[in-house]
C-alpha cells in the first residue's frame, strides 16, 4: 500500500501546532503537557516529509524552517520583554529566556531529529543544537551583552561596598556567557572579563589611593585582606579561570602600586614594624607579598638593612665602651659584644622561621647582614679573635661565664653558627688552638667533654681539616697523661732514678701545637738532674723521637723562706731559674743574671720586672724605679711578706696577636699556591681572571683572599716553574708538569 503524499505547506501547519503548544507551555500559560501521541505524530510528520521521492523530499525546506521557527519566536516574544526591563530586573527576564530557550532547542531538535541523523551529516551542516543557540547568540545576545555585563558589574561593585546581592542570579547570568562560546571561553573573556578586570582595576586603584594616604602600613594590609573575598567571589559567581586574573589585578593595585610607598612608611613601614617587633604584622607582609613575582626582595632589603644597622650599632656600641673603659678590665666589652650578636642572630632567626616562614631570600638577608658587621674589628681586635676568647671565657675554669651544662652547649651552638658568618675562619682557627693550647697545658680546660663537643661542631660546619689539629691537641693531652703515669711507674721502679724533686712533664706532638720558642736556657742544677733523669725514661720507650724543651710553658712550685715565714710561690721555669740563682749569690747584676741564664734582652727584662716591680716584689731592685734597665742591681727581699701562704706570681702577659696574624699570613701563602697549583694541573691552561676567581671560590670557605697577594703568589709559581706565561696571551697560564 502506496504513503500519502504530504505537501510543505499541509505538513508544516501540523508542525506549527505543535510549535505553538510549545511556545505557549514555556510562556507558562495553561496547556497540557505533550502526550506520547502527540509527539510521536510531529516526529513522524517530519519523518515522512525527509522520506518522500522527490521532488517531495522537504529535508532543506524544514531546516530552514526549523531556524525561522526560533527567529520568530524571539523576535515576536523574548526581545520586546527583554527591551522593557533593566537592571536586575532585566537579567532575571533573560536568565528566564536563556533556561526556556534551552527547553525549546531540546524539544524541537527532538521533532526534527531525523533531519540531525540523516540530511546534516550527509551535508555536513551545524546541528540543529547548534542552530539553536546560534539563533540566540546572534539576535539576543549581541543586542542586550554589553547592558547585561555593565548591570553585572555594577552589583560586583555594589557587593564590594559590603552590600547583600543576589549571588545566583549573577551565577546563572554569567553562565550565559560561557555557554553561548560553545565549548570556547572567548565570549565570557572578551564580553565580560576584560570589562570587570579594568572595573576591579579602577575600584582598587581608587581605595588605595585614599587608604595609602589615610591609613598606617598594618592598617592599610588589613584592608588588603579583600584579596580574599575576590577569591570568594571567584568561587560564587565567577568562573574558576578569572581566579588568576583577578587576583593579580588587585594585588598589583593594593600591593605592586603602592610597594615602596607602604613599605617604607615612617611610623608604620617595614622597619618600624621590625624596630617595634610587630611580628603579626611581618608575617602578614610576607604573606600578602609572597605570592606576588619578586614581590619579597624589598621587604628582605629592608630586613637587610635593619639587621646591618642594628649589629653594627652594636659593634658602635663595644667600640665607645672598651674606649672609655680603656684602664678597666680589657676585653669585657668585647664578650658582651658577642653575647649581643648571638641574642641578635637568635631574634632574627626566629624572624626567618616565623614570620618569613624560612623563606630562602631572608635566609640570604640575614646571612648577608651578619657578615657585614661580624667582620669589623673591635678596638683593634678581629672578630675571629673575639669569638675564639668567647669560646675561651666559657670553656675555662673560673671563666666569666658561669653557665649550666645545657647553657654552654647551646651557646657554643650558636657560636658556631656565627663562625659562618666570618671570612677569617683560619684566623679564628689559629686563635682558639692558641686558647686551648693554654686550657689543656695549664689545666685551665672546665670540662673535656664541652671540649670535644665543640670540635665536633666546628668539624660539622667547616670539615676535617679544620679541626684536626685542635683534635690532635686534645688526644696528645690524654696520652701525656699515660705518659706520666708510666714516668711515676718508673721512678718507683728504679731507686737510682730519682730527681729529687716533683716532677711532671707533658710530652706533645709538634705538628698539633702552636708553635713557641725554645731557648737553651742554663737550667739550675736542680732542674738538670730532671731532664736528664726523663731523657733515660723516655729512651726506654721510643730511640726515634727527639725531645725540644719548651721552659715557657713549664710552672714550678718553690720554697721562699722570708723572714716572717715560708711562703709557696707558683712561678713559671724561667722564674724560678731567676729565684733559685739567688740560693748562691746575695747580690747580681743584670748582666751578671743574664749571662748565668743565657736567656734574651726581652725575656730577661720581663721576668725581673715581674719578680722586682709588680705586686709581688721577691727581689729588691737598686735603683728601686718601676722599669728595669741594664745597669740595675737584685738581691733577695728576706723582708717579702704576705697574708696567703701560696701565691702565684704572673708575667706581663705577651701580645700574641702579631704572631698569630703573621702565622696566618704564612698559610695563607702556602693555602694560595696549593689552590693555584690543583686548579691548573686540571685545567693545564687558563686566563688570568678565570684563574684568580676560581682561586678565590676554592679559598673562600677558610679566608677572603686578598687579590693581589693572588697575583703575587702566581707569579712567585713561575719563578719556580710551577706555571708559565703562553707567549702570544699573556694573560694566559699553562701548567708545568
Amino acid at each position: 500500500m502506496e504513503r500519502k503524499t504530504i505537501e510543505l505547506d499541509q505538513g508544516w501547519d501540523y508542525m506549527q501546532k505543535g510549535i505553538t503548544k510549545l511556545k505557549k507551555i514555556l510562556e507558562g500559560l495553561l496547556e497540557p503537557p505533550f502526550s506520547s501521541e502527540e509527539y510521536m505524530m510531529l516526529y513522524t510528520t517530519i519523518y515522512n516529509m525527509c522520506t518522500q521521492k522527490p521532488p517531495h523530499d522537504y529535508s532543506q525546506q524544514l531546516y530552514d524552517k526549523y531556524r525561522e521557527a526560533f527567529e520568530e519566536y524571539i523576535t515576536s516574544t523574548v526581545l520586546p520583554s527583554l527591551r522593557e526591563k533593566h537592571d536586575e530586573f532585566m537579567l532575571r527576564e533573560l536568565v528566564k529566556r536563556w533556561a526556556n530557550h534551552k527547553v525549546m532547542v531540546r524539544w524541537l531538535s527532538r521533532f526534527f531529529h531525523y533531519l540531525d541523523r540523516y540530511f546534516i551529516a550527509r551535508r555536513s551542516l551545524p546541528a540543529l543544537n547548534e542552530v539553536g543557540l546560534t539563533c540566540f547568540r546572534d539576535l539576543v545576545y549581541q543586542e542586550v551583552h554589553a547592558k547585561v555585563r555593565d548591570a553585572v558589574i555594577a552589583l560586583i561593585d555594589i557587593e564590594r561596598e559590603g552590600e547583600q546581592i543576589d549571588r545566583a542570579l549573577l551565577k546563572n547570568v554569567l553562565d550565559i556567557f560561557v555557554e553561548i562560546g560553545m565549548g570556547q571561553m572567548e565570549r565570557y573573556e572578551d564580553d565580560f572579563e576584560a570589562d570587570m578586570l579594568e572595573d576591579t582595576g579602577a575600584y582598587y586603584s581608587r581605595k588605595a589611593s585614599s587608604w595609602i594616604e589615610e591609613d598606617s602600613c598594618p592598617d592599610y594590609m588589613l584592608k588588603a585582606k579583600c584579596l580574599r573575598k575576590e577569591k570568594d567571589r571567584v568561587s560564587h559567581y565567577l568562573h574558576s579561570s578569572s581566579e588568576t586574573k583577578l587576583s593579580e589585578k588587585v594585588q598589583h593595585e593594593l600591593l605592586v602600586t603602592y610597594a615602596s610607598r607602604l613599605l617604607e612608611k615612617e611610623h608604620s613601614g617595614c622597619r618600624a614594624l621590625l624596630r617595634d617587633d610587630k611580628v603579626e604584622d611581618l608575617s602578614r607582609m610576607y604573606r600578602l607579598y609572597c605570592k606576588i613575582p619578586r614581590g619579597l626582595d624589598p621587604v628582605a632589603n629592608i630586613f637587610k638593612q635593619h639587621i646591618t644597622a642594628e649589629g653594627t650599632a652594636l659593634v658602635q656600641q663595644a667600640e665607645d665602651a672598651a674606649s672609655n673603659q680603656a684602664s678597666n678590665a680589657p676585653g669585657v666589652q668585647e664578650q658582651v659584644l658577642i653575647r649581643k650578636i648571638i641574642e641578635l642572630h637568635d631574634k632574627y632567626m626566629a624572624y626567618v622561621t616565623d614570620c618569613f616562614q624560612n623563606h630562602t631570600l631572608f635566609h640570604k638577608a640575614l646571612k648577608e647582614a651578619f657578615e657585614v658587621f661580624c667582620n669589623k674589628t673591635v678596638t683593634g681586635s678581629s672578630s675571629a679573635e673575639l669569638l675564639a676568647t668567647f669560646c675561651d671565657n666559657i670553656l675555662k675554669k673560673g671563666g666569666s661565664e658561669k653557665l649550666s651544662d645545657e647553657a654552654i652547649e647551646e651557646t657554643l651552638e650558636k657560636v658556631v653558627k656565627l663562625l659562618a658568618y666570618i671570612s677569617d675562619k683560619d684566623l679564628f682557627a689559629e686563635f682558639y688552638r692558641k686558647k686551648l693550647a693554654r686550657r689543656l697545658l695549664f689545666d685551665r680546660s672546665a670540662n673535656d667533654d664541652h671540649e670535644r663537643s665543640i670540635l665536633t661542631k666546628l668539624k660539622q660546619q667547616c670539615g676535617g681539616q679544620f679541626t684536626s689539629k685542635m683534635e690532635g691537641m686534645v688526644t696528645d693531652l690524654t696520652l701525656a697523661r699515660e705518659n706520666q703515669a708510666s714516668f711515676e711507674d718508673y721512678l718507683r721502679n728504679n731507686s737510682a732514678a730519682h730527681p729529687g724533686i716533683d716532677l711532671t712533664v707533658t710530652v706533645l706532638t709538634t705538628g698539633f701545637w702552636p708553635s713557641y720558642k725554645s731557648f737553651d736556657l742554663n737550667l739550675p742544677s736542680e732542674m738538670v738532674k730532671c731532664v736528664e733523669i726523663f731523657k733515660g725514661f723516655y729512651e726506654t720507650k721510643t730511640k726515634h723521637r727527639k725531645l725540644t724543651w719548651i721552659y715557657s710553658l713549664g710552672t714550678c712550685h718553690i720554697n721562699g723562706k722570708f723572714e716572717q715565714k715560708t711562703i709557696e710561690l707558683i712561678v713559671s721555669t724561667y722564674q724560678a731559674a731567676v729565684l733559685l740563682l739567688f740560693n748562691a749569690s746575695d747580690r747580681l747584676s743584670y748582666s751578671e743574671i743574664m749571662a748565668q741564664l743565657n736567656l734574651t734582652h726581652d725575656d730577661l727584662v720581663r721576668l725581673l720586672h715581674s719578680l722586682s716591680c709588680a705586686k709581688y716584689k721577691i727581689l729588691s731592685k737598686e735603683p728601686n724605679t718601676k722599669t728595669i734597665s741594664q745597669s740595675d742591681y737584685f738581691e733577695f727581699n728576706s723582708k717579702f711578706t704576705d697574708k696567703l701562704r701560696r701565691i702565684k706570681i704572673p708575667l706581663p702577659p705577651v701580645d700574641e696577636r702579631k704572631k698569630v696574624v703573621e702565622d696566618v699570613d704564612k698559610d695563607r701563602r702556602y693555602a694560595i699556591d696549593a689552590a693555584i697549583v690543583r686548579i691548573m694541573k686540571s685545567r693545564k691552561v687558563l686566563g688570568h681572571q678565570q684563574l684568580v676567581s676560581e682561586c678565590v671560590e676554592q679559598l673562600s670557605r677558610m679566608f677572603k683572599p686578598d687579590i693581589k697577594a693572588i697575583k703575587k703568589r702566581m707569579e712567585d709559581l713561575i719563578t719556580r716553574d710551577y706555571l708559565e706565561r703562553d707567549k702570544e696571551n699573556l694573560n694566559m697560564f699553562r701548567y708545568l708538569a
